[in-house]
C-alpha cells in the first residue's frame, strides 16, 4: 500500500513542479488562470489537493483528519446551492483517484467516511445511469443525510426511484433502500418539500409510511398535493392516495376535508366515520350541508346523533329543506325578487324592426318557448308574470297562459309552475293541486311532472311525491304515465328507492306499454339508481331492450333505454364491463350505440385518457348509413375529459379537429360536447366557435350550437352571449325551430336571474354530483335528435336540467343557522399545490358582504378574523363560529 501512496503523492508533487516549467511558452494561459481564481479560491484549491493526498496516506490518523477536513469543506459550501460549490468543482479531477483508493482500502470506519464523500462528489461527476451517488451512500456511514444539503438529497431520491424499479424487475430485496427513503422523507417533510416526499414514496410504492412524518404544520399542504396528484394517477393507485389523505385529515381532525374525500370515494363507511369521529354538533351540521349539496342519500343513526333534537336538525339539513329559504335570502339581498317576463329577457326593442315584428306573432311554438324561458328565469322564486299572477289581476290567473299552449305544450306549461316553485314543497304542491282536477290529460301530466320538479333534491320523511305520483304510473293514458314516471325520476334521483325501482321495473316489462312510456321509465330508473350498479334494474332494462321490435329500434326515443342503463354505472369504471359485453349481443341497430353510451357513462368524470383516445378512434371511423353511435361517443369525450382543467383544454382542441374532419353526425354532437365542457363557464374561445357554428348551413348543427351557447352561459347573465342570442333571434326570425332554440338558450343564460348554475362540480371543482351530471347527460342525449324529441312532443325533457340547478352562492350562517353577514373576499382561484410558503389562494379579489355569488373558477375567503368557518372550502351554506382569540382593535 505504501509505495502506491508515495507514487500518488509523487505524481501530485510532479504536477505542482511542472507548472512553472510550462509557464514561459504560455504566459497568457497562466495569467488567465490566475485571473479566474482569486487568492482565496487558489488557496482552497491547493488545500483540497493536499487533503486528497493526505487521504491516501498510509497513516490512519492522517487519513481520518484529511477526511474530516474534506467533509467539513464540502458541508460548509453545500448550504448555498446557487451554483456548483467550489469544493466539488476543484475535487472533480480527483474523483477517479479517490474512487480507486476507496477500492483498495480495508473495511473500516474510514472507508465508510470516504464513501460518504464519494457519494457527494458523484452528484456532479457520476456518469449518466451509473447511480454512483446512491451506491456509495449505501456503502457509507449511517450519518445525517440532510447535512450534505438539499441538492444532494434530491439527487439521491431520483437515483433511488431508478434503482427501485430495476430491483423490482429483478425481484431483489429493497430493505436498504426503504431505510434510506425514510431518512429522505423525514428530511423533506421537515424542510417544506412535501411534494418531493410524496413523489418519492409513490415511486417506491410505500405511501403508507407518510402519516408518520406528517405533523400539524404540514398536513394541509401534504393532503392538498395528494388529492391533486390523485387526478393524474391510474386506478387503483388514485384510490390508495385518496385514502391516505383521508386518514391524515381524520388524524388531524380536519373533518370537513375528510368528508369531501369520503364523498369522492363514494364510501358510506367513511362518511359515517367522519360523523362518529367528531363530537361537535355544529361541525356535524356543516357536514350535513356538504352532503345535501352533493345530493347524497344518507341515513343518520344513533351513533351519529344520539340526541333526538340534534338528529332532527341534521336530517332537516341533509334533506335540503332549507335550500329554498337560503336561495330566497340571497335573492332578497341582491334585490332580484321582482318577477321577470320573457319579454324582459328577449329585449326585442334593442333589435331592428323585422325581428320584433316577427316575434310578436302569437304562435303556439313561441308561446311554448316563452313558457320555458319564464320557468328558467324565475326558477325557485315562487312568483312570475305568467303562471302565478295575483288572482285579482285582469289576466285571470295562470289558466289563461296555460291554454295559450296546444296539447302537449300544456304539459310543459303546467310543469313550469313546478320549476317556479322549485324546492318549496309545501307551497308548490298546494299551487299545483288545482291542475289535478283538470279534464285535460296533458295538464294533469304537467302537474305530475311539476310535483317531481318541486321535490327535486328535497327529501321528506312522508314522501309527498311518491304518494301523489304512485297511482298515476299505472293509468291507461300514456301522457299521464310519462308525467308521473318522469316526476318520480326527478324527485327521487340518486336515492335508490326500492319501491320506485320495483314500480318502474314493472312498467319496463309491460308488453302493452307504448315505447315512449318504456323509454321514460328506463331514464327514471337510471336517475333513481344513478351510479349504483344495481343488477336487478340493469337486468330489467336489458330485457326490455332485447324485446324491442325492429321498428321500435328505429324510433329516436329508443336511445333513452341504453342511456338509462348507462346511468346505473355513472363513474363506476370497470364495473360496467359485464353489461358492456352483454350489449354486444343486442340487435345490430342499437348494439354500437349502447356500447358507446355505457362506456362514456362509466368513465364520466374520471379523466381517463385511454378511454378518450378510444372514443376519438370511434369518431374517426367512416360510418355506414343509419349508424348513430358516434353522437354518444363525442359526448363521452366531454363527459370523461371534464374531470380536470388540463384534460378539458385538450378535449376542446380535439373537438375542434372533429369539427373540421368529422362527418355530419359528429358535427351535430360537437357543439353539445363543448357546451358540457364549459357548462355555466363562458370561455371566450369556445364562445367564438359556437357563435360560428350557430350560423352553420346544417340546421341541426346550428340548433345544437345555439342550445350549447345557453348551457355555457347558464345562470351567468353573460352579456356577450346574451347579445349573440339577441342577434340570432333577429337572424332566424322566420325559422320557428331555430328561433325556439334561441329562446331556450336565452332563458338558460338568465337562469334564476343569474343566481343558479348547472355546473355538476362543486367544492372547489373537487366533487362531481352524480345526479346533476345525469340530468345534463339525459338532456344532451335528447338534443342529439332535436327534431324528433325537443321539437316533437317531448320538449319537457328540458326539465331534466332541474337536477343540475344549484344556487351559485356563499351564504354564511351562525350556530343557530340564521344568516350572518360577514365580509368576504371573492376572486379568481389560484392553484397553490406544491408552492412554497403561504401563497395567496385568490387573485384579483373584491370584498363583499355575504351572501355573495360565486362564478365558475371563483373562490372566497373570509376577510375578518372574528369568525372561523367550519369548512375550508367556502361554498353554499357555511357555518361560522366566533373566534375565541379575536380581539377588537381599540
Amino acid at each position: 500500500m505504501a509505495p502506491e501512496t508515495n507514487k500518488a503523492s509523487g505524481s501530485g508533487g510532479a504536477t505542482k513542479n511542472d507548472e512553472p516549467v510550462k509557464a514561459p511558452p504560455s504566459k497568457k494561459k497562466e495569467e488567465k488562470k490566475d485571473d479566474d481564481l482569486s487568492e482565496e479560491d487558489l488557496a482552497l484549491k491547493q488545500q483540497l489537493e493536499l487533503y486528497v493526498e493526505r487521504v491516501q496516506d498510509p497513516e490512519p490518523g492522517v487519513q481520518k483528519l484529511a477526511l474530516e477536513s474534506l467533509r467539513q469543506e464540502i458541508r460548509s459550501s453545500t448550504s448555498s446551492m446557487t451554483s456548483v460549490p467550489k469544493p466539488l468543482k476543484f475535487l472533480r479531477p480527483h474523483y477517479g483517484t479517490l474512487k480507486a483508493h476507496y477500492e483498495k482500502m480495508s473495511e473500516a470506519d474510514l472507508k465508510k467516511y470516504l464513501a460518504d464523500i464519494l457519494s457527494v462528489l458523484a452528484l456532479t461527476m457520476s456518469a449518466e445511469g451509473e447511480r454512483e451517488s446512491l451506491k456509495y451512500r449505501l456503502l457509507g456511514s449511517e450519518g445525517d443525510i440532510g447535512s450534505w444539503g438539499h441538492e444532494y438529497v434530491r439527487n439521491l431520491a431520483g437515483e433511488i426511484a431508478q434503482e427501485y424499479t430495476k430491483r423490482q424487475s429483478e425481484e431483489a430485496s429493497n430493505d436498504d433502500l426503504i431505510e434510506l427513503v425514510q431518512q429522505i422523507v423525514a428530511f423533506h417533510m421537515k424542510h417544506n418539500a412535501e411534494p418531493e416526499a410524496v413523489d418519492l414514496l409513490m415511486e417506491v410504492e410505500d405511501l403508507n409510511i407518510l402519516s408518520k412524518y406528517v405533523d400539524k404544520t404540514n398536513f394541509k399542504r401534504t393532503c392538498l398535493y395528494l388529492t391533486s396528484a390523485a387526478k393524474y394517477l391510474p386506478g387503483p393507485d388514485d384510490l390508495v392516495v385518496l385514502k391516505i389523505a383521508y386518514e391524515i385529515y381524520i388524524k388531524f381532525t380536519e373533518y370537513a376535508s375528510a368528508l369531501q374525500i369520503a364523498l369522492f370515494l363514494n364510501d358510506l363507511q367513511y362518511i359515517k366515520q367522519v360523523y362518529t369521529s367528531c363530537d361537535d354538533v355544529q361541525q356535524k351540521k356543516q357536514f350535513s350541508y356538504i352532503l345535501a349539496r352533493h345530493g347524497t342519500a344518507f341515513e343518520l343513526d344513533d351513533d351519529i346523533a344520539s340526541d333526538d333534537i340534534d338528529r332532527e336538525v341534521l336530517e332537516e339539513i341533509i334533506n335540503n329543506t332549507k335550500l329554498s329559504e337560503g336561495y330566497l335570502t340571497l335573492a332578497r339581498d341582491i334585490e332580484v325578487m321582482e318577477p321577470k317576463s320573457p319579454e324582459d329577457i328577449y329585449k326585442a326593442h334593442l333589435l331592428d324592426g323585422r325581428a320584433s315584428a316577427g316575434s310578436s306573432v302569437d304562435s303556439a311554438k313561441q308561446n311554448l318557448a316563452a313558457t320555458f324561458v319564464n320557468a328558467f328565469v324565475n326558477a325557485g322564486f315562487g312568483q312570475d308574470k305568467l303562471m302565478t299572477p295575483p288572482t285579482d289581476s285582469s289576466s285571470g290567473g295562470s289558466g289563461n297562459w296555460l291554454f295559450k299552449n296546444k296539447e302537449h305544450g300544456k304539459t310543459s306549461a303546467a310543469a313550469s309552475l313546478g320549476m317556479i316553485l322549485m324546492w318549496d314543497v309545501d307551497s308548490g304542491l298546494a299551487q299545483l293541486d288545482k291542475y289535478f282536477h283538470s279534464n285535460d290529460n296533458h295538464v294533469i301530466s304537467g302537474a305530475l311532472l311539476g310535483v317531481g320538479i318541486v321535490n327535486c333534491g328535497i327529501r321528506n320523511d312522508c314522501d309527498p311525491a311518491l304518494a301523489l305520483l304512485d297511482d298515476f304510473v299505472d293509468k291507461e293514458e300514456p301522457s299521464i304515465r310519462i308525467g308521473a314516471i318522469m316526476g318520480l325520476g326527478i324527485a327521487y334521483a340518486g336515492t335508490q328507492n326500492e319501491q320506485i325501482c320495483r314500480k318502474l321495473s314493472l312498467v319496463l316489462n309491460d308488453a302493452k306499454a307504448p315505447l315512449d312510456v318504456i323509454a321514460f321509465a328506463a331514464i327514471s330508473l337510471g336517475l333513481v339508481c344513478v351510479g349504483s350498479c344495481n343488477e336487478v334494474v340493469a337486468h330489467a332494462i336489458i330485457l326490455s331492450l332485447m324485446e324491442r321490435s325492429k321498428s321500435d329500434l328505429q324510433d329516436p326515443l329508443t336511445r333513452f333505454l341504453p342511456l338509462g342503463l348507462g346511468l346505473l354505472y355513472l363513474g363506476k369504471q370497470e364495473s360496467v364491463e359485464a353489461t358492456a359485453e352483454v350489449s354486444k349481443t343486442f340487435d345490430e341497430k342499437i348494439r354500437k350505440y349502447c356500447y358507446m353510451t355505457l362506456l362514456s357513462c362509466a368513465y364520466a368524470g374520471t379523466g381517463n385518457v385511454l378511454k378518450v383516445q378510444n372514443l376519438l378512434g370511434r369518431c374517426a371511423e367512416i360510418l355506414e348509413k343509419g349508424e348513430t353511435h358516434q353522437g354518444p361517443a363525442v359526448l363521452g369525450i366531454a363527459m370523461i375529459a371534464m374531470a380536470e382543467e388540463l384534460g378539458l383544454e385538450m378535449a376542446i382542441r380535439s373537438l375542434e379537429h372533429l369539427l373540421q374532419y368529422g362527418q355530419q353526425n359528429i358535427r351535430r354532437a360537437v357543439p353539445l360536447a363543448l357546451g358540457l365542457l364549459c357548462i355555466s363557464n363562458p370561455k371566450v374561445n369556445v364562445m367564438d366557435t359556437l357563435s360560428r357554428l350557430s350560423h352553420d348551413t346544417d340546421s341541426e348543427v346550428a340548433m345544437a350550437a345555439v342550445i350549447s351557447l345557453g348551457l355555457m352561459g347558464a345562470g351567468t347573465n353573460n352579456a356577450r352571449i346574451a347579445g349573440m342570442l339577441r342577434n340570432l333571434s333577429s337572424y332566424y326570425y322566420k325559422d320557428s325551430s331555430l328561433l325556439f332554440c334561441v329562446r331556450i338558450a336565452q332563458g338558460l343564460v338568465h337562469l334564476g336571474k343569474g343566481l343558479l348554475t348547472l355546473n355538476p362540480y362543486h367544492s372547489d371543482r373537487f366533487l362531481l354530483s352524480p345526479t346533476a351530471l345525469a340530468g345534463l347527460i339525459t338532456m344532451l342525449h335528447a338534443c342529439l335528435d332535436m327534431k324528433a324529441i325537443i321539437f316533437g312532443k317531448y320538449h319537457y325533457v328540458l326539465y331534466f336540467l332541474v337536477l343540475a340547478m344549484q344556487p351559485r352562492m356563499l351564504l354564511t350562517v351562525d350556530e343557530n343557522l340564521k344568516p350572518l353577514p360577514v365580509p368576504v373576499r371573492v376572486g379568481q382561484a389560484v392553484d397553490v399545490v406544491g408552492q412554497a410558503g403561504r401563497p395567496k389562494t385568490i387573485t384579483g379579489f373584491q370584498t363583499h358582504s355575504t351572501p355573495v355569488l360565486l362564478a365558475a373558477g371563483d373562490r372566497a375567503e373570509l376577510a375578518t378574523e372574528k369568525y372561523i368557518p367550519l369548512t375550508a372550502i367556502l361554498e353554499g351554506f357555511v357555518i361560522l363560529k366566533e373566534n375565541p382569540d379575536y380581539r377588537e382593535d381599540q
